[in-house]
């Protein structure tokens, strides 16, 4: 079970990716987690549904609608390429936004589960002896929280690692550019080279269950 070269430039790529799309995530997925979690507002049920819209839709159709945003052609790709010379589509930038708005759900789903778990009742009593709401959150939310924040944060990176539908249509299958573990995956079987198949849905399944077991774990206080 030899992996080769090519197999372990694409694993590279496929973790730093996901690392990339993790930074990325991780400030916005927090925020939201916690407005969602913590708040009612007008259109609170409206921005939760756009959220986590990415976990019902074919992913093939979340990387229709960034390749239509972000291409030359595009209303955001078109900017970018106009002011700042960037070409998203078909890039490295591509496979870190397509995994990124499919695992987001992930991440703010742990975050908000997290967060809700956390009683109001302590952080109103750090409110009235005089806590700034920011001061709070950091002192008495976040490490209350971070189980669920730590498990949301593993998902999310879990899912960016087998992203495929959304990174082949928006970033291409270009070994050593675009190409990671999972289009490997689908490049050896096209081909019906089934050893490669086999070595790469191994891998594949380990790192799986590794970050399922970590979420449980994490989750519901697993010895």
């Amino acid at each position: 079970m030899r992996i080769t070269p090519a197999e372990i430039t694409a694993l590279i790529l496929t973790f730093k990716v996901a690392i990339l799309s993790l930074i990325v995530m991780f400030p916005p997925g927090l925020f939201i987690g916690w407005l969602l979690a913590k708040h009612d507002f007008p259109g609170k049920s409206i921005l939760n549904t756009f959220v986590m819209l990415p976990l019902v839709l074919p992913p093939v159709v979340s990387g229709y609608i960034l390749l239509i945003l972000f291409s030359k052609s595009g209303p955001i790709g078109g900017l970018l390429n106009q002011y700042f010379g960037l070409e998203i589509v078909f890039s490295p930038i591509a496979v870190v936004l397509a995994v990124s708005v499919i695992s987001f759900p992930l991440l703010v789903r742990g975050i908000m589960t997290g967060i809700s778990s956390v009683p109001v009742e302590l952080e109103k009593v750090a409110r009235t002896l005089g806590a700034s709401p920011v001061r709070v959150f950091f002192t008495i939310t976040l490490p209350l929280a971070y189980r669920g924040i730590i498990g949301g944060a593993i998902l999310g990176f879990s899912k960016s690692l087998g992203e495929f539908g959304a990174t082949m249509l928006v970033a291409g299958n270009i070994p050593g550019k675009t190409q990671t573990i999972a289009l490997s995956i689908f490049d050896a079987v096209q081909q019906g080279e089934d050893v490669t198949v086999f070595r790469l849905v191994f891998i594949s399944t380990v790192i799986a269950f590794i970050a399922i077991w970590l979420t449980e774990r994490l989750a519901f206080h697993y010895d």
